[in-house]
């Protein structure tokens, strides 16, 4: 049920949105194994005169950036399959986006699962109903 913010350098395309909401989803269920049926995306663009990265902006230094924060339960997953995901949303967003600056992130917070849910329930909640068992 991770809930993913995604800023990019560009101007609005509802076609360049579904597709990095796409790869972004399939990357997340593949290096984080999130279930793609609860996993929300929100895709933002800023105008790269507007995003500066070492001073000059994105526009000035002919480069795209981007800013991907990603909320899951707090230890769902391992170190090796977070810098995966890392590794593999970087490559993924900069092929979509074409020269990508380095200076672009992507950060991964393990939030607590009483802190954290959807439909009006914690992750916790959703964890403990799922190992009750009825009395016989």
């Amino acid at each position: 049920m991770p809930m993913i913010t995604l800023h990019h350098t560009g101007k609005p395309d509802r076609a360049l949105s579904r597709q990095l909401a796409t790869e972004v989803t399939e990357l997340t269920r593949t290096h984080l194994k999130k279930d793609p049926a609860v996993t929300a995306v929100a895709v933002h663009t800023v105008d790269p005169e507007h995003w500066f990265a070492g001073g000059l902006s994105l526009a000035e230094q002919g480069l795209a950036a981007f800013w991907l924060d990603i909320k899951v339960t707090d230890a769902t997953n391992t170190k090796a399959e977070m810098a995966s995901y890392i590794e593999a949303v970087f490559a993924s967003l900069s092929g979509a986006l074409g020269p990508t600056h380095t200076e672009s992130y992507i950060l991964v917070h393990e939030v607590p699962a009483a802190a954290y849910g959807y439909g009006g329930q914690t992750q916790e909640y959703r964890f403990i109903s799922g190992r009750i068992r009825p009395a016989v």
